[in-house]
């Protein structure tokens, strides 16, 4: 089977080591690419035009195309290639509204019958003092749009609510108030073929720059599954109460979903609530839930795109836990330096995003997330040493990470409300 992934990240270079490990997968081929994805046939592409990515798909007479980011699919990159012919893992663009409108995502839960936060959009500034009134004390205040995760601020701050709601409003982007959930966040990523939902691992993301959870919300700064303190049964519960009944008004609404649905919730002393859905694999947390998985990638992304997904056997999982921590430049989230030499970036664990390489061909940071580093171990505890001991033979200039990733849980410090 020859396979072409679409992306650059860190996710995308975990996406090409799992599949590379299927005995099925015989050539990889990654557009546009980086430096680190040694596992595949980089090419040079727009991504985002799906003309270009539909011509590319021709040459290289590939079997299945995996698409990892969001903007490709919200731009029909998906519906080209699915006119052409070729099995792709990744929503229509129309039912990559799920991610790239939040407003029609809050739609499709109304009529699901799924919880999730109050909400209201915002379209005016004429309306928005009036609007913010109806909420707090904490602010919960979204850019209703793609914004790489890093579009929302949660604060108990009204003039920085005010601040970032105005901000986007004069970007001409509408944004969505919503009221604040109290409780630890999960992100479960099911695969999703019309009606039928497989989930995968529960992670938790750390979504801000500082440890503590301090600091501006970031794309993520690490991840980990397992998650100790989730009690039996809540992804049972979330599969049947959130994605089963998404998936069928998605299909009922005719944009029908096919790939992988990514469930942001809350989880709240009244059970799993909503905090936003995207449609494609999330980074950090890809990194380290599929370094636990033993199931052959291939064949299940492949089933997924051809509409087998009720066929396969259960996922298989490898026992233990898995940790992603982030690496990221001096100044990320806000401008990031570029061009820092890095060292030690070829160990095994080690999944590229920001890089490049310079006029003497030495690897250089090239964005915000630089590095992601995962560890496995028998326990959270072994994982994230692991992970650190890695970490700690990477050189880069003014590079900085959190150092507790999935500390809490290890110290059992996370608890549902209630």
């Amino acid at each position: 089977m020859r396979i072409l992934v679409i992306g650059s990240g860190a996710r995308e270079h975990a996406l090409l080591v799992a599949l590379a490990a299927d005995p099925a997968v015989t050539e990889l081929h990654a557009a546009p690419g980086n430096p680190g994805m040694v596992q595949a046939t980089c090419h040079d592409t727009a991504v985002t035009d799906p003309a270009a990515v539909t011509t590319l798909a021709r040459r290289l007479e590939v079997d299945l195309v995996v698409i990892g980011p969001e903007v490709p699919l919200v731009a029909g990159v998906g519906d080209a290639l699915r006119a052409a012919g070729f099995p792709v893992f990744g929503p229509s663009a129309e039912a990559a509204r799920i991610e790239g409108s939040k407003a029609f995502a809050k739609d499709v839960m109304a009529t699901a019958g799924v919880r999730t936060a109050r909400a209201e959009v915002v379209d005016s500034p004429a309306d928005l003092d009036e609007a913010l009134d109806r909420f707090g004390p904490t602010w919960v205040v979204k850019d209703d749009g793609l914004a790489a995760g890093k579009g929302v601020v949660v604060t108990p701050d009204r003039a920085a609510a005010h601040a970032h709601a105005l901000a986007c409003l004069d970007d001409g982007h509408p944004v969505l108030l919503e009221s604040f959930l109290d409780g630890p966040e999960v992100s479960l990523f099911c695969l999703v073929d019309g009606e039928t939902v497989v989930p995968l691992l529960p992670a938790q993301d750390h979504k801000r720059v500082g440890e503590g959870d301090r600091g501006p919300n970031t794309g993520g700064m690490g991840a980990y599954t397992p998650l100790p303190w989730l009690p039996e049964g809540v992804v049972e519960q979330i599969v049947s109460e959130v994605c089963e009944p998404v998936a069928r008004e998605m299909v009922a609404r005719g944009c029908g979903f096919s790939g992988l649905l990514y469930a942001g919730l809350a989880i709240t002393s009244s059970g799993p609530e909503v905090v936003e859905f995207n449609c494609r694999f999330g980074d950090p947390e890809t990194q380290a839930v599929l370094a636990l998985l033993e199931s052959p990638l291939g064949q299940v992304l492949h089933a997924v795109a051809t509409g087998r997904l009720a066929e396969l056997p259960p996922l298989v999982w490898r026992e233990g836990a898995a940790v992603t921590v982030v690496l990221a430049a001096e100044n990320y989230p806000g401008s990031p330096r570029r061009g820092d030499v890095i060292e030690g970036a070829e160990q095994p664990g080690v999944f590229h995003a920001g890089t490049a390489r310079d006029v003497d061909g030495r690897l250089v940071s090239a964005g915000g997330r630089v590095l992601s580093v995962v560890g496995t171990g028998s326990d959270l505890a072994a994982a994230r040493a692991e992970a650190y001991r890695i970490l700690d033979g990477i050189e880069l200039g003014g590079g900085h990470f959190r150092r507790d990733i999935g500390l809490a849980a290890e110290e059992s410090r996370i608890s549902i409300p209630g």
